[in-house]
């Protein structure tokens, strides 16, 4: 007690300062009186303070927890960042290469140089109003450039698709006369009119459940071999890759599926000289298709065994389903479709330098030099994969859409002759299945053959 009482006597006042106080004897003992009030403790401020101190503890503990809960979500916040980085990477792929963005100057200025230079070879064999006039919108066209480097005046998208129209009318001009046939009367009444109700229907001889692969005629006109023969190539690989195709001497012996003849022109499903996707077809002594996983067309010579190839031009050709036949039902891959006609060969795919869009090239084959090569190339403005198939006749190229699972309709046309296109076409296709792997032209007959969901139909077109 008496320390404590020590302890309060020598214990700072409020005002910070000793308090002095005299004692006196009394009893044998020490008395005074002390002033208590003079250092009362401050016991409401040491209750705030706790109070705070509680609290404090209270918000430290959360700051713990939320630092620990951040600690453990930081690896999931890592990998969605690394996740939306992969998903951006196409976009930014297109961005980059002008499909959302204006068209580069300096790679416009060279597309013009190339034109120019294609226009004068042009003129050199034949010099008439349409190739001047030609020469005569290059030129304005390369001084609204010049404009366009010093100021944004000139739109230009609408630059581009001029540029695209020109293209597409020096590539029609070098056609004419080599290419112009007095002798195919019907080529020049125009548009084909109507397409009759199929007048052949045969179910695979490989079975209904091979529901992707191309058939037909032998397509040359000219052709001094396998004139009258029949073909069927099936995809037996994921109803995507195949090695083989069957040919039959005559039509009786197709529908007989008897007297045939295998050839196999890849050693696998995977080899490099495969097949990919449900387009092919045999055009004299050989066998002309898309490549397994390339850009490329490959000729197989039913003769030698010998396979050639040529890669298709354009930036970003679609292939390994990235730009396939897609209206209602996607085809797989389906990006590259192989077509004869009465002027020969033709590619058709699209590409990432004309928007996804349709592109069709003139193919040839060099019999001297053994080489395939890639002649004209057009680009059109009708999308891929807005289009169920395409096929060539005279110089033209038509495309359909799925209507209904038992009808087809023919919707567009392209005229290599004259770059021009017809979206207004409304020509009926009867079809016994929904899906249709492949539709190609023979000019030999004039019929239509399309690989229907594992039926093989024929069609008589009219002019």
């Amino acid at each position: 007690m008496l320390q404590l009482l020590l302890f309060l006597l020598l214990s700072s006042t409020a005002d910070s300062q000793s308090q002095r106080v005299s004692g006196y004897k009394k009893s044998n003992a020490c008395a005074c009186e002390v002033n208590s009030t003079a250092w009362l403790f401050p016991a409401q401020q040491f209750l705030g303070v706790l109070g705070e101190v509680a609290t404090c503890q209270k918000s430290l503990n959360d700051l713990q927890e939320e630092l620990m809960f951040s600690s453990q979500r930081l690896p999931l916040i890592q990998d969605q960042v690394a996740n939306f980085t992969t998903r951006l990477e196409p976009y930014n792929y297109l961005h980059f290469r002008g499909l959302y963005t204006e068209l580069h100057l300096r790679q416009l200025g060279q597309e013009l140089s190339t034109l120019k230079q294609n226009i004068d070879e042009v003129q050199t064999q034949l010099n008439n109003s349409d190739t001047q006039k030609l020469s005569r919108e290059v030129e304005k066209l390369h001084k609204d450039v010049k404009k366009i480097q010093n100021s944004d005046t000139v739109n230009m998208k609408a630059v581009k698709e001029k540029l695209r129209h020109l293209k597409n009318n020096v590539e029609s001009c070098k056609s004419i006369p080599k290419d112009f046939r007095g002798d195919k009367k019907y080529c020049l009444k125009g548009l084909i009119t109507n397409i009759s109700d199929p007048i052949t229907s045969k179910v695979s001889p490989y079975g209904k459940s091979y529901i992707s692969g191309s058939w037909g005629k032998q397509a040359q006109m000219e052709s001094n071999g396998e004139k009258n023969s029949y073909w069927v190539q099936p995809l037996v690989s994921s109803h995507i890759w195949g090695n083989t195709v069957r040919v039959y001497q005559t039509y009786e012996d197709f529908m007989a599926s008897t007297n045939h003849r295998d050839f196999t022109f890849a050693s696998s499903h995977s080899h490099p000289n495969a097949i990919e996707g449900p387009s092919a077809v045999l055009y004299g002594e050989a066998l002309y298709y898309n490549c397994y996983r390339s850009a490329d067309i490959c000729r197989y010579d039913l003769k030698t065994n010998e396979v050639k190839r040529v890669t298709l031009p354009g930036t970003g050709v679609g292939f390994n389903n990235k730009f396939p036949y897609c209206y209602y039902d996607c085809r797989l891959n389906s990006d590259v479709d192989v077509e004869a006609d009465e002027t020969g060969l033709w590619a058709l795919y699209a590409s990432v330098g004309n928007h996804g869009n349709l592109v069709i090239s003139r193919l040839l084959w060099d019999s001297e030099a053994k080489t395939l090569n890639v002649t004209q190339t057009w680009e059109t403005r009708l999308f891929k994969k807005a289009a169920s198939n395409a096929f060539m006749v005279c110089g033209v190229m038509y495309a359909t859409r799925y209507v209904n699972e038992y009808r087809e309709e023919v919707f567009y046309a392209f005229d290599t002759a004259t770059g021009k296109e017809d979206n207004w076409l409304a020509l009926p296709m009867e079809k016994v299945a929904k899906g249709v792997a492949s539709l190609s032209y023979n000019p030999t007959n004039r019929q239509l053959y399309m690989y229907n969901d594992g039926y093989l139909l024929a069609y008589q077109v009219h002019f």
